[in-house]
């Protein structure tokens, strides 16, 4: 986790560095192939084996920060379809070595998409309609109110309780006004991104806020979304409230650099 968290903050980092560098010189796709994606994709190759959704979100965050920093769309597709067909290669292979520990986690991958397609599977035999079960347990339970600070009873029957599925306690505990309050925040917090990104004073500033806090808005989306069932389970945590502490240092890590940047000499 500390690997893919730092990793996200460094790749953003040289995207920005790298498009704000190119700004004022002739861009083309040989060179940007060599200088620019190859370092992703080799990045995005050391974190996909492990992490299919941290790579993708990734990837995402990159191809949204190359678009904003005006790179050719024409180019933009080019690389869609690259990484389409890498992930189609890699599927395959893992289908023509499935006993090798690389592509281990392509089986999890498509054990939580066929959960979440399929509505008859027995809940007592698949983990990850099991946990969606009871997070949606959790979440009606909590109604409008919720029943109290510290009071949820599905915290001691839902794996992962207190980290991927946190948001379906806080809803239980502090019903629909509470859950209503966290995406508020998140969204408070998307809306202060846009204003430092629009204050800053460089084009490396802007996309370095862009790159860094987007990313920490997206995460808490997709993890409050598969905590409904509005999408298979990721493993993605919810920043700044899930437990764990190398999630917690990198997204302050994160936030820091947006408020370096950011300052006002």
């Amino acid at each position: 986790m500390l690997f893919r968290s730092l990793a996200l903050i460094v790749l953003m980092v040289f995207v920005a560095r790298y498009l704000s560098k190119k700004r004022e010189t002739p861009l083309t796709f040989k060179n940007s192939l060599w200088e620019l994606w190859l370092p992703v994709f080799i990045t995005l190759g050391f974190i996909l084996p492990a992490n299919f959704s941290t790579a993708a979100l990734m990837f995402s965050m990159v191809l949204m920060l190359v678009f904003i920093g005006k790179y050719p769309l024409r180019y933009i597709g080019l690389i869609i379809a690259a990484g389409i067909v890498a992930l189609a290669f890699f599927w395959m292979m893992s289908k023509a070595f499935p006993d090798a520990k690389f592509f281990s986690r392509v089986h999890t991958w498509e054990s939580r998409i066929e959960s979440f397609a399929s509505k008859d599977k027995d809940k007592d035999t698949d983990d990850e309609h099991y946990q969606i079960e009871k997070a949606k347990i959790a979440i009606a339970s909590g109604g409008i109110q919720g029943l109290g600070p510290g009071k949820s009873v599905q915290k001691n029957f839902l794996p992962q309780s207190s980290s991927d599925f946190i948001y379906a306690i806080i809803v239980e505990e502090y019903g629909l006004i509470g859950g209503f309050t966290v995406i508020a925040l998140y969204m408070l917090l998307f809306f202060r991104f846009i204003v430092a990104a629009h204050k800053a004073n460089s084009l490396f500033g802007k996309l370095v806020v862009v790159g860094l806090g987007f990313p920490i808005v997206f995460q808490a989306l997709i993890n409050m979304a598969f905590a409904v069932e509005l999408l298979p389970v990721t493993g993605q945590t919810l920043p700044l409230i899930s437990s764990g502490g190398s999630s917690i240092w990198m997204t302050c890590i994160a936030l820091g650099i947006i408020i370096g940047v950011t300052k006002k000499e």
